[in-house]
């Protein structure tokens, strides 16, 4: 029964961070369209790179929300304080585990689904600045 319960919050974490990271995705997506409009290629290096600089903040700021939602999870089932909470939900999901803060052992296998969760939202936001140097850069420039 405790596996069952385990497993029920780990899918509604899951989900909601999937969720979390595709609607965040589509809104920055739409942002750069926004502000890049038609001239994306004729930007200047400043503009170019002031672009870049907000939309990995953005990016960071989207990865600080998905370790606040399982630090929450975190707080309410495991950890008497937010610190613990959050110290633990951002050391799992970077995978970094440090191991001097543990769940419970009932909740044990949410550390390592959160690592996978972590990397995969990681990976899917490096694809998204790859493809957005892309097209800043564009055929028309060359980097050498």
């Amino acid at each position: 029964m405790i596996f069952v319960h385990e497993a029920g919050v780990a899918f509604v974490l899951v989900t909601v961070t999937l969720w979390l990271q595709a609607a965040g995705i589509a809104v920055l997506i739409a942002w750069v369209r926004h502000v890049t409009k038609n001239e994306i290629h004729q930007s200047g290096l400043f503009r170019s790179a002031s672009l870049v600089v907000r939309f990995t903040t953005a990016l960071v700021g989207l990865q600080a929300l998905q370790i606040l939602l399982w630090a929450s999870c975190y707080r309410c089932l495991c950890f008497p304080s937010w610190e613990s909470a959050v110290y633990f939900s951002a050391s799992s999901y970077a995978t970094v585990g440090y191991g001097d803060v543990t769940l419970p052992s009932k909740w044990r296998l949410l550390g390592p689904l959160e690592g996978v969760m972590g990397v995969l939202m990681c990976g899917m936001s490096v694809s998204l600045m790859l493809a957005i140097a892309t097209r800043l850069v564009g055929p028309q420039r060359r980097l050498s």
